[in-house]
């Protein structure tokens, strides 16, 4: 296992790429959604149809949490491909979020 402050970095190094990738869809699809962050912790707000996702690390375990639909996904760090992968399906940070906002909106 990663100690803390390994995984921090590698956290905030994560999420910040995957906040400017959020921003960049924002801005270029008119996408439906709007992304904040503040704390370490990234919200993904929807009007139509309204939801929120939530983004956060969680130092003890060392994984990053995204609650989304109803559902809670645990992402583990991968030093083989260097992300965070959700165990279950071997998908990435910014792949899986993009699948989530997709189901969202498509809801």
């Amino acid at each position: 296992m990663i100690d803390e402050l390994e995984f921090r970095s590698l956290v905030e190094t994560a999420l910040n790429s995957l906040m400017q990738h959020l921003i960049k869809r924002e801005e270029d699809d008119e996408a439906g959604f709007e992304v904040e962050g503040q704390g370490g912790v990234l919200n993904v707000l929807f009007e139509e149809p309204p939801g929120k996702f939530v983004i956060t690390p969680n130092a003890p375990v060392r994984q990053i949490w995204i609650s989304a639909l109803s559902t809670s996904f645990k992402l583990d760090w991968d030093g083989a491909v260097s992300a965070f992968v959700l165990p279950r399906t071997g998908e990435h940070l910014m792949a899986l979020v993009d699948r989530l906002i997709g189901e969202q909106l498509a809801a």
